[in-house]
């Protein structure tokens, strides 16, 4: 559970800096002349980090249904830290194009990215449940819940911003309001992520997975842990 720790913690850092430059959004205006400009790059640059670390969640927990074998001998403090440390460099690299493109088109591109992947990930780890026998029913249910729990959330928070950036000065949308809207959403996703942490609890979550659940598992699979 190496990997999935250390994913989450930086998760849960990137959201609790956007959290706090939400915050100092609404100090007095004096303060945001003074200084408070320097937010609006450290929220955006967290806000695309976020996402970065959520595509990796997603192929963390794919990869255990998978490719569980080959996951487990890969799964190291080394391979983790790396990880991590691209995925916040990430971001730089992502503003770079962006700057060099000179549109907002290639925002909306690189941010359609991550969506195609999600479907991958959790269509790929409903087609590899039947095959995986070393991983308890409740985990494979807890896992098929967290990514289709990532695919909602960036779905329903993120396409609007998506529809933004890529319809940009056409005339079939409203942009004044689309703006409006996919900037109220955007700020929901540091809250809509408590819900990955609640599916990473064992416990009550799992009796009511297990109640909703479409897929018929084995219950007598042999217990091993992730």
């Amino acid at each position: 559970m190496i990997m999935l720790f250390d994913l989450v913690i930086n998760l849960l850092i990137t959201d609790l800096i956007q959290l706090c430059c939400m915050i100092a959004w609404v100090l007095p205006k004096d303060w945001i002349l003074s200084g408070g400009f320097i937010l609006v790059p450290i929220y955006g640059y967290c806000l695309v980090a976020s996402i970065g670390f959520m595509v990796c969640i997603a192929l963390e927990r794919y990869l255990v249904i998978a490719c569980p074998s080959w996951y487990c001998f890969r799964r190291t403090i080394k391979v983790s830290v790396l990880v991590c440390v691209v995925v916040w460099a990430l971001p730089a690299v992502i503003f770079c194009l962006i700057i060099a493109g000179n549109t907002m088109t290639n925002a909306g591109i690189l941010l359609l990215l991550p969506l195609p992947l999600f479907i991958f990930f959790l269509g790929g780890t409903l087609k590899a449940l039947s095959a995986s026998i070393s991983v308890h029913s409740d985990e494979k249910r807890r896992i098929v819940g967290m990514l289709v729990l990532v695919l909602l959330i960036y779905t329903l928070l993120f396409l609007p911003t998506i529809i933004l950036f890529l319809a940009r000065g056409s005339s079939v949308i409203d942009e004044y309001k689309l703006r409006n809207l996919s900037s109220t959403f955007v700020k929901l996703s540091p809250l809509a992520h408590l819900f990955l942490y609640i599916f990473m609890r064992k416990g009550t979550i799992d009796k009511l997975l297990a109640s909703v659940c479409c897929c018929r598992m084995d219950s007598d699979d042999i217990s091993s842990p992730v």
